[in-house]
């Protein structure tokens, strides 16, 4: 046996993700003399949530894990050198005392672009055009003209957070022929579909130029309640805020008022603090809030599950190979 492969017998990888048989064996391929289990359910493909359900006696064995184990059960797995999530946050794993410094963190980032961009742009778009206005008249069984309404041609729109999924909303707002200004804290480092670039000390002089602010921020100390009353009033009364980063980011209660004292035109939430949205909140009586239930990710399309077992199986080939990984997180 080479050194290689010696070393390698000492690994073993966990697989949670829910395979098809021609998947299965691209991931023992990619593996090689890497032991691998294979511990996902086939007939959750296809559905809203995947479960990583690892078996006790693997759970002291796994030098790395395909998949979203519970943060509480973390220390169960005292070997564990790399974790791939199937999700593009990882706050909860990064967290202090959850896994080791050691411990490698991976996620799908590149997975989600598309379906939370999409998510995003339909929100933009309905809010633009009163839809959520039109649908309780409808519901009311009324018909009446409710005025001028907004187009995303050569509207302003900010985007705050411009990783994977900001520049695939850019990339569509630039289609239609928006002009795109990306928020980020290394403005130096250019992203696909913005046409301008600025850093988070920029955002106060930038938020009275945006018709379209949208919000796809992680969870952080510096990006909880980002958005606050003070800078909702910096917005013209025309703009809308759209957030599919974390509901932290923004503060509820200032959102709420400021939306019943039109100082805005619109929101679309499809994240909110906290979630579950509680049910008296005064965000869902707001006739100029969209909001949906954390659903513009998730496995909602089917390309992203695609793209999530094509991210992994990367990152399983690189392991075994000894290669640097990619996506990483810590």
């Amino acid at each position: 046996m080479t050194e290689s492969n010696e070393h390698n017998a000492n690994k073993l990888i966990v697989n949670c993700l829910p395979l098809t048989d021609e998947e299965r064996q691209a991931f023992v391929s990619a593996a090689g003399d890497v032991p691998q289990e294979f511990v996902g359910n086939p007939a959750e493909r296809g559905t809203m949530v995947w479960r990583a359900q690892v078996p006790d006696e693997l759970r002291s064995r796994a030098t790395a894990v395909i998949g979203n184990i519970a943060p509480d059960e973390c220390a169960q797995y005292p070997n564990l050198a790399w974790l791939q999530t199937w999700s593009a946050g990882v706050d909860r794993y990064v967290a202090p005392g959850v896994l080791p410094e050691s411990t490698r963190v991976t996620n799908a980032s590149g997975a989600y672009g598309q379906t939370v961009s999409e998510h995003l742009f339909a929100m933009m778009w309905a809010l633009m055009r009163n839809l959520p206005m039109y649908a309780r008249q409808q519901s009311e069984h009324r018909w009446h003209d409710l005025g001028r309404a907004l187009s995303p041609a050569e509207a302003t729109v900010l985007v705050v957070g411009t990783g994977d999924i900001g520049s695939h909303f850019a990339g569509l707002c630039k289609a239609v022929g928006a002009h795109t200004v990306g928020v980020r804290r290394n403005p130096a480092k250019p992203a696909d579909g913005i046409d301008e670039m600025h850093g988070f000390d920029e955002l106060d002089a930038l938020l009275p130029t945006a018709d379209v602010i949208a919000l796809v921020v992680p969870a952080a100390p510096d990006t909880f309640h980002l958005i606050d009353g003070r800078r909702l009033t910096l917005m013209k009364s025309t703009a809308i805020l759209l957030n599919a980063g974390r509901g932290t980011a923004v503060d509820p209660i200032a959102l709420a008022r400021a939306l019943s004292e039109d100082q805005l035109h619109g929101a679309g939430l499809d994240v909110t603090e906290p979630e579950p949205l509680p049910k008296d909140s005064p965000l869902w009586d707001e006739p100029h809030c969209l909001i949906t239930p954390h659903v513009a990710g998730g496995n909602h399309l089917e390309v992203t599950e695609r793209r999530i077992v094509a991210i992994a199986l990367e990152n399983v080939r690189r392991y075994a190979a000894g290669e640097a990984l990619t996506n990483v997180r810590r």
